[in-house]
Parts: C-alpha cells; sequence; structure tokens
C-alpha cells in the first residue's frame, strides 16, 4: 500500500517494520485534539486566502463528521497509516475526495503533533486540579470530624507527641495544595501554539499563527519555529508534578497500610477498597492503597523515560520523540484513577477513636511535655530532659507509664515537680495546648480548616 509520504521510495517497508514504526495503537488517544487542530488549521486556511472558501468549507464538514464519528467510537485506524494524522487525513480524502488533501497545506506532522498534545494535555491537567480539590474537600470533611481525635505522632516509625487526627490529615491537605500550585501554574507553558512551526522551520504560506492560536484557546505561540515542534517541556512538567502528587499520595497509603493493620487498628476500610486472600479467610487487605503506591513507581518510570529520550537529541523533530505520548497516557490514567480511588478510600474509611486515644496513653509520646513543664519553672531545657530521660528508663524497668509513676517518684527527682504533672501529661491537654501557629492544638486546627476552605473559594 502506497504510503502517502511514499513519493520519493521505490519500496514499501514489510509488514513487521510497519508495526514497528507505527504509532496509531496508541496516539488514536488523540483523535479528538487532532480534528481539533485541524478544524483551526483548516479555517485559517481559508480565511487567508491559501484555499478557496468553498474548499475549507468541505473540508471543515469532512472533519466535523469525522469528529462526531470518533465521539461515537466509529472511527476505525489503521496500522498503514502509522499515526493518528495519516489516518485521519486517509479517512478525510475518504470522505469527501481529493480536496481533502489539501488540509496539510502550511504545517507538517511534527506541528500537527505538539498541538495535539498541548491540547491533551490541557485538558487533562484541569481535570487533575479538579481531582486533586476534590481529594482535598474530603479531606477536610473527615479532619471537621476528628479535631479532637487524638493518635500518638511519629519520628522514625517511633511514638513522638500525641497530636490531632485531624491535624495529620491536614498535611496532606497542604501537600495538595502545592500539588494544585504545580499544576495550575504549569497551565502557561502548557497553553502555548506550536501550529504554523510546520515541519521545523516555519511554511512560505502566508499563515496566521496567532488566528489559529485564538481559535485553540491558546494564550500565544512558540516564538521559534525550531522550539515549537522540539519541545517537550511541558510535558516533562506535567511527569514531575505527577510525580510529586504520586509520592504525596503514596505516603498516605503508606500510613493507611500501616493504620489499618492489626497492629494499630486505628482505620478501617470500607470494603469497596480492599480484598480478601484465595486462602486466608480472615483477611482483609488494604489493595487499593498498596495498588497507589506501587503505580508510584510507574510515573516516576515514565518522568525518567522522557528525560532520557530527550537528554541527547539535537533540534529539531527525531522519530525518537514518538516515545514521549504512552508515558503521557499512562499518566493521565494513573493520576486521575488514583484520586478517583482515593477520594472514596477517604469518604468512607472508619475512625476508631478509642484505639488511637488508648495507644497515647500507652507510650511515653507525654515525655516532651514533661521536659517543657520543668523548663517553664526555670530549669533549662536540657537538664530537664535529663530528668525526664531518667525517669523514663525508671518507668521501663517497672513495666508502667509516665502517668502510673507515683508522685513521690517525681519529687525525688526533682523539687520542682507538684502535683499539676498528672493533668499536664495527659495526652489530650498536652494535644490542646499546642497552639503555635501551625501546631496541632484543636484551635488551631480549626483555624487551619478554615483557611483551607477558603483556598476552594479561590481557585
Amino acid at each position: 500500500m502506497k504510503k502517502l509520504w511514499g513519493g520519493r521510495f521505490q519500496k514499501t517497508p514489510e509488514q513487521w517494520v510497519d508495526e514497528f514504526g507505527a504509532s496509531i495503537h496508541f496516539d488514536q488517544e488523540l483523535v479528538e485534539e487532532d480534528i481539533t487542530g485541524s478544524l483551526a488549521h483548516v479555517n485559517m486556511l481559508g480565511k487567508c486566502g491559501i484555499i478557496t472558501e468553498e474548499e475549507a468549507e468541505q473540508i471543515s464538514n469532512g472533519l466535523t463528521t469525522l469528529l462526531e464519528k470518533a465521539k461515537k467510537n466509529e472511527l476505525t485506524f489503521s496500522v498503514n497509516y502509522e499515526d493518528i494524522h495519516l489516518n485521519i487525513e486517509k479517512m478525510l480524502i475518504d470522505e469527501i475526495g481529493p480536496v481533502g488533501g489539501k488540509l496539510h497545506t502550511g504545517r507538517s506532522r511534527n506541528d500537527q503533533v505538539a498541538t495535539d498534545m498541548h491540547l491533551y494535555l490541557r485538558k487533562h491537567v484541569a481535570m487533575v486540579i479538579e481531582l486533586i480539590e476534590g481529594l482535598q474537600k474530603s479531606l477536610v470533611e473527615k479532619a471537621e470530624n476528628h479535631v479532637e481525635t487524638i493518635l500518638p505522632g511519629y519520628t522514625h516509625l517511633q511514638r513522638a507527641q500525641p497530636i490531632s487526627f485531624a491535624h495529620h490529615l491536614m498535611a496532606y491537605f497542604w501537600m495538595l495544595d502545592r500539588d494544585k500550585q504545580r499544576f495550575t501554574e504549569s497551565f502557561k507553558r502548557i497553553n502555548i501554539s506550536p501550529l504554523g512551526s510546520a515541519a521545523l522551520a516555519g511554511t512560505t504560506f502566508p499563515i496566521d499563527r496567532a488566528y489559529t492560536a485564538k481559535k485553540l484557546d491558546f494564550d500565544g505561540i512558540y516564538e521559534n519555529s525550531l522550539d515549537g515542534v522540539s519541545d517537550r517541556d511541558f510535558i516533562i512538567e506535567f511527569l514531575s508534578n505527577s510525580s510529586l502528587l504520586m509520592m504525596h499520595l503514596s505516603r498516605l497509603c503508606e500510613e493507611i497500610i500501616l493504620w489499618c493493620s492489626q497492629e494499630f487498628q486505628f482505620i478501617e476500610l470500607d470494603d469497596t477498597y480492599a480484598t480478601g486472600s484465595s486462602i486466608m479467610p480472615q483477611k482483609k487487605n488494604p489493595d487499593m492503597a498498596e495498588l497507589i503506591r506501587g503505580k508510584t513507581g510507574r510515573v516516576y518510570g515514565n518522568l525518567m523515560s522522557l528525560l532520557t529520550i530527550l537528554k541527547g537529541l539535537p533540534l529539531a523533530y527525531n522519530k525518537d520523540l514518538q516515545e514521549d505520548k504512552e508515558g503521557m497516557f499512562d499518566t493521565v490514567k494513573t493520576i486521575e484513577g488514583s484520586l478517583q480511588i482515593f477520594i472514596g478510600m477517604i469518604d468512607t474509611l472508619k475512625v476508631n477513636k478509642e484505639k488511637m486515644e488508648k495507644a497515647t496513653k500507652e507510650d511515653f509520646s507525654n515525655a516532651t511535655e514533661l521536659a517543657d513543664y520543668l523548663s517553664t519553672k526555670g530549669m533549662p531545657f536540657r537538664e530537664a530532659h535529663e530528668v525526664v530521660g531518667t525517669l523514663v528508663y525508671e518507668c521501663i524497668q517497672s513495666g508502667i507509664y509516665l502517668k502510673d509513676l507515683p508522685f513521690e517518684n517525681y519529687k525525688k527527682s526533682s523539687d520542682l515537680f507538684e502535683e499539676d504533672l498528672y493533668e499536664i501529661i495527659n495526652p489530650y491537654e498536652a494535644v490542646r495546648k499546642r497552639m503555635s501557629a501551625g501546631g496541632t492544638g484543636f484551635d488551631m486546627v480549626r483555624i487551619a480548616i478554615e483557611k483551607a476552605k477558603a483556598t476552594f473559594n479561590e481557585s
């Protein structure tokens, strides 16, 4: 079968070579973007008198017909036409006749595919931002219901200090807020039009690039045609932002997996987001959290793949760039799916307040409160640290906690101790009194939640 570009070739490739070189099995994902870009292009060709108005209208009608079929999933693609661009061009010629061949006037597949990917990412980044905000709202709602639910906070995966569960959840809210900002800021680099850069050098036809950019709702055009066809920074930025997002989701997944284990029992996942074992009837596995944690690796891989592809490419277009799409498509699917799953997982998880609170009473995470207590009475903190450390060791040797240690033992360690120390080391009071800005004190957490809600109004 003769190629649309085959005029100077005397031989046609073997089938397996066609299969290896073709991208239609994955870049058909761009079908709607490809037709949309072509509609703007042909409209411009007619406006600038490069083709007649009648030809422009005929081609536009043909493309509109193909777009309607694409939305209904009625188009059939062939590897014989390599990619989405040549497939659509062949379908257009079949639909309206040889005049369809005029569509490609003044452009190249190089600027065409770049335009498609800008349009594609613009649409999906908007969707990702919406999903991130959906997850943020789920976290805020869960946090509002658990401001005064306390649990151990950890460093080094060792119990450190008691905190509000809402405070813990809100840490992820602010991580996601930074993610949302990064995706939002990336719009200015996504929303630029490469259309009209042609193969690499622009074109001799009197095209109007500003017109097609406006038709496609781009904010402007690439100022350099070489850059326009070879730039994939906007995809790398998307993959980088996605990697950061998935890292944040993976960290929360890790905590969810720990919290719903038999050892913690802090939460229970809804059955929708868990699975059983084929051999152990008692199991309830946090598979969705584990899957999101695992899928983080493939998103990282997609970023590293494109960075590696681009690092040695001379200007302008090279066939290597065909490898830019699958990782982008995969990342879009992965992060959108992960966010959708996460929203449901947070909305439906049950919090075991009693288990969380009990855990704060069966450890030494209130030791800092005791050291701070001595410091407020004038003892240097380093000395107070030593005194309390000795008391902790004494408790460990006796198999008790600080709350169980008799008052006379405290008094032997320091005359500064008074009986009000037992109120000070109460985990609930320890959390309530941490009123520094951004801290875990209940009133501060409520303020943080209100600040978080205000970000929804800003976006």
